[in-house]
């Protein structure tokens, strides 16, 4: 299998910058996500991939050989590509093995190569005994697993999905997030998977782009993207926190408790880190208010069946979100130790 280089890749429409000199290595087999907020420039990412966008500037490489550039661009039947949609787009008067099928009769292939071909491709999503079925008798998990099949049977470099769970309810969406993480495990398969929920890329991805504005904003392992953002933006859009400024530290460094609560105790003057405290870092002590930690007041609690979600606010003004096993009162004066926080860069 060849490695899938972006670099410098860049799109214009128009006076409009889409993607904006986006940079990726992503290793053979390799599970990424393109993660962003609607208009961030990840969709025209992919379609540049997949051929259906020319690029503006930059090269797209798979291994040694070029599929984009300004002088060059190959078309996507060229590129062993293959793209599932939102939409699964299924033949309704075919049966699951002939959508299957349908890549390789448009190769001309037939007879057992063809039938050997679509066996294997519905056994690698485990839909070997719904082959004769009609797409209509499918829930929409099975049918999203035809698509996959479909995409699979050509024996393509790079599987790409276009926001493939958007469709489906959430209970249905955790059942194919299990799907997609043994599908990939079995396959090996250079997935590159766009999506807007944080959550659903960082259960899946082996890494992940944080895409803002067509930039790259962060390229990171989902532990590092969400133990160490690069900026408030991006601690923001991934995972819960509270953003707070504190007296100590510097951008990409950890703060352990002691400089931690000696930086927030400082003025606010002196305050002018930004720092990630993440909820389970905060130690809340309602019956502790004045002797230890810092101050805060309750103004909200959220059940969220396990925990309570405590929306604390300090003595600062500063808001805190925190997890607590209990409710607590709204107006109630508590105590709260921040064991850890994140430095991040400044704004600018």
């Amino acid at each position: 299998m060849a490695g899938l280089t972006i670099e410098s890749v860049s799109k214009r429409f128009g006076e409009q910058t889409a993607v904006d000199a986006l940079s990726l290595e992503i290793e053979p087999g390799e599970f990424v996500a393109l993660l962003g907020p609607s208009g961030c420039g990840k969709t025209t990412m992919l379609r540049m991939l997949a051929g259906f966008e020319a690029v503006s500037a930059g090269e797209i490489r798979l291994g040694e050989r070029t599929l984009a550039s300004r002088e060059r661009q190959l078309p996507p039947e060229q590129r062993n590509m293959a793209m599932v949609f939102q939409s699964y787009a299924l033949w309704p008067h075919m049966s699951v093995a002939d959508n299957v099928g349908y890549p390789l009769k448009l190769r001309r292939l037939g007879g057992e190569a063809y039938r050997h071909q679509v066996a294997k491709a519905l056994a690698m999503v485990e839909l070997e005994p719904y082959a004769q079925r009609s797409p209509q008798e499918l829930s929409g998990g099975q049918r999203q697993r035809v698509a996959l099949a479909r995409c699979l049977v050509t024996d393509p470099d790079v599987v790409l999905l276009d926001e493939p769970l958007a469709n489906l309810d959430r209970h249905l969406r955790a059942s194919m997030e299990l799907s997609f993480r043994d599908f990939h495990r079995r396959t090996r398969a250079t997935l590159v998977y766009v999506t807007h929920d944080q959550s659903e890329a960082m259960a899946l991805a082996d890494r992940i782009a944080v895409m803002r504005d067509g930039r790259l904003a962060q390229w990171a392992t989902p532990q590092t993207l969400y133990r160490q953002p690069r900026s408030a933006w991006v601690a923001g859009f991934i995972g819960q926190g509270s953003l707070l400024n504190v007296a100590a530290g510097q951008p990409g460094v950890r703060l352990e408790e002691a400089a931690l609560m000696r930086g927030l105790a400082e003025v606010a003057a002196e305050r002018t880190q930004p720092l990630l405290v993440r909820p389970e870092h905060v130690t809340v002590l309602p019956d502790a208010p004045s002797r230890q930690g810092l101050q805060a007041r309750v103004e909200g609690v959220t059940f969220r069946g396990e925990r309570y979600e405590l929306h604390l606010r300090l003595a600062s003004g500063e808001t805190l979100l925190a997890y607590h096993p209990v409710a607590l009162g709204e107006g109630l004066q508590v105590g709260v130790i921040l064991r850890e926080g994140w430095c991040l860069e400044r704004e600018t």
